[in-house]
């Protein structure tokens, strides 16, 4: 009877002390090499205002998480043309600024708007449009004349995005005034849904290759690409704090920072790889050194 009662308590005991065992061998265990890091404590939020085309991509999407997780800082998006996100920074609407207009982003950060801008990535601009009559080609300039003479029919952004200044920079190039084109069309939207119009109309358009990708669920077709003129830069920029104001300057500039740091810019090389084949930005923060 003795040593059946001491088996049974030692048996109890042992059952007693189980869940402590597995608890403490679940909090010490070390997390697997290459996983995510642990989430830090919230901070605030920020707003973020950027071009459509880092939403329509789903870039957005796949980053700002992340940074969340790490950082603390969650983001408002506001995806506008560049021309209304510049117009946010400088009316102190917006933290940071995630944009594509070099020339215009350099002339923010000059007259004091911006506290300075930083590469993240790039990709290309396409034309998109009915196979013929126009052939595929490498030479931006000649379609943009070809479409002119041929009358065919164009829809633009129309929104002073960086994709719109892009496209009436060529236009003006290739010496035609777009009021002279009987069928040139002003669609005032993002680029999805330029895209879809110019679906519907049969038209040609000036897309970034990465919203062509993501939404690649039309008739269109690329009729040129691959031109030095066509290349798509990126920067961020920290909004400058203003007195009275209510820029977050340390949430801005962690965006910044974290934008630009090397496992970031590792996540915009790996992003569209597997789904569409293909990365949809190029990372290029090392231009910034």
């Amino acid at each position: 009877m003795q040593k059946k009662m001491i088996a049974a308590l030692a048996a109890l005991a042992f059952v007693c002390l189980l869940p402590c065992t597995v608890f403490a061998g679940g909090t010490s265990e070390k997390p697997a090499e290459g996983s995510a890091p642990a989430a830090v404590s919230p901070k605030g939020k920020i707003i973020l205002s950027t071009t459509t085309s880092t939403q329509d991509s789903g870039l957005l999407t796949y980053l700002l998480p992340v940074f969340t997780r790490e950082t603390g800082w969650d983001v408002d998006t506001i995806a506008v043309g560049t021309g209304a996100a510049l117009k946010m920074g400088r009316d102190g609407e917006a933290d940071v600024l995630l944009v594509h207009a070099r020339a215009d982003e350099i002339k923010f950060v000059e007259e004091g708007h911006g506290v300075k801008r930083f590469d993240v990535m790039y990709n290309d601009f396409i034309v998109v449009g009915p196979k013929t009559p126009i052939a595929h080609n490498a030479d931006v300039e000649k379609t943009f004349k070809d479409i002119a003479e041929k009358k065919l029919p164009f829809v633009s952004r129309g929104d002073d995005s960086g994709t719109n200044r892009m496209e009436l920079n060529i236009w003006k190039k290739a010496g035609i005034d777009v009021k002279t084109l009987a069928q040139y069309t002003s669609a005032g939207q993002g680029m999805g849904a330029t895209l879809q119009m110019a679906d519907q109309m049969n038209a040609y358009t000036l897309a970034d290759r990465a919203t062509w990708l993501s939404q690649k669920n039309n008739s269109l077709s690329i009729v040129c690409e691959k031109s030095q003129d066509l290349l798509n830069f990126y920067g961020v920029i920290a909004v400058t704090p203003k007195p009275g104001g209510k820029i977050n300057a340390a949430g801005g500039q962690a965006f910044v920072d974290w934008m630009i740091q090397p496992s970031t810019q590792k996540l915009i090389g790996e992003y569209g790889v597997k789904e569409f084949g293909g990365a949809l930005f190029t990372p290029n923060a090392q231009a910034n050194k």
